[in-house]
């Protein structure tokens, strides 16, 4: 008989994640007492030991690694497993995960939720944010259901289908006391290479990360989103392109500086995605709500403010 269980596996991932039995306990709706005899009597079944105890905090032992490294193989398989029956009753999805690019904002899509709940309130909606190549990742990596506003092309290999949503232009720009603020010609390469970029770090953990418009050996500095590589490019950190719809009012008011440059960076287009051969209704809901009211510009209008 198998002396592990998915139950006993989920309470583990848990408490490896939590960093204890009553952290764990309240994730997962159970009483600690509870989580300690799961523990234990797998512990006892296995005739290992999982976790070193440090008084409420508990940490891994190489055996509770080695199980939980293919153990949660086993979790994610019986998770997609319930997903699929699940569908096939129903017709609609327990849980959609949309992934939106750092550049929009969830914001615009509140009308769009709204009428999704008249319709569909047993189905769970999770909105996430992505950068560059993450996004396409997590749909492959099925993090996500729905890309909206996926950045470039997606990955080589397939597996989904992507429509166009729209383009989104970039300027250049520093802060107003930047030094780059009163050079006259158009900068290049020689002009770039003194200041500091800020560039937003792909969120990609397997595909090969995307940079876009930095020298070698340029003094970058990585930040998680689009918001804040906007906020520290206002406060004249450094400088880099940015949406010319999130800058145009600054650039009036005089808080930003738009200035030329000798390489532009191009129109990037935004996609619309989803993994091939998915039908659940949740998700069809989606597809034709956004090809009917695409949703670009206002959630392009909406991001900074």
């Amino acid at each position: 008989m198998l002396k592990l269980s998915l139950d006993a596996l989920l309470t583990v991932d848990t408490i490896a994640r939590r960093g204890s039995f009553a952290a764990a306990a309240k994730e997962l709706f159970r009483v600690p007492s509870t989580i300690s005899y799961t523990v234990t009597k797998l512990e006892e079944d296995l005739g290992v030991k999982l976790f070193e105890r440090f008084g409420p905090r508990v940490a891994l032992t190489s055996a509770g690694e080695e199980l939980l490294k293919e153990g949660r193989y086993l979790l994610k398989a019986a998770s997609d497993l319930e997903a699929r029956v699940r569908r096939v009753a129903c017709g609609w999805e327990t849980e959609l995960t949309i992934a939106i690019d750092s550049m929009l904002s969830p914001a615009g899509l509140l009308g769009d939720i709204a009428a999704f709940y008249d319709i569909a309130d047993q189905t769970r909606l999770r909105i996430g944010k992505e950068e560059l190549s993450g996004t396409w990742e997590a749909l492959l990596e099925r993090r996500a259901d729905l890309l909206i506003g996926a950045a470039g092309a997606g990955p080589s290999g397939g597996g989904y289908t992507a429509e166009p949503m729209g383009t989104v232009s970039f300027v250049f720009v520093v802060a107003p006391d930047h030094r780059l603020a009163g050079v006259t010609h158009p900068l290049g390469k020689a002009d770039l290479s003194h200041h500091r970029a800020i560039s937003v770090a792909d969120s990609a953990r397997l595909l090969q990360p995307r940079t876009v418009g930095l020298l070698f050996g340029q003094d970058t500095l990585a930040v998680p989103d689009m918001l804040t590589k906007y906020q520290f490019q206002r406060a004249g950190i450094g400088f880099g392109f940015l949406p010319e719809n999130w800058v145009r009012d600054d650039i009036a008011r005089g808080l930003l500086v738009e200035k030329a440059v000798e390489e532009s960076k191009p129109d990037e287009t935004l996609y619309l995605a989803w993994r091939s051969g998915e039908t659940g209704a949740a998700l069809t809901w989606w597809k034709e709500r956004l090809r009917a009211d695409n949703p670009l510009a206002r959630m392009l209008a909406s991001t900074h403010v």
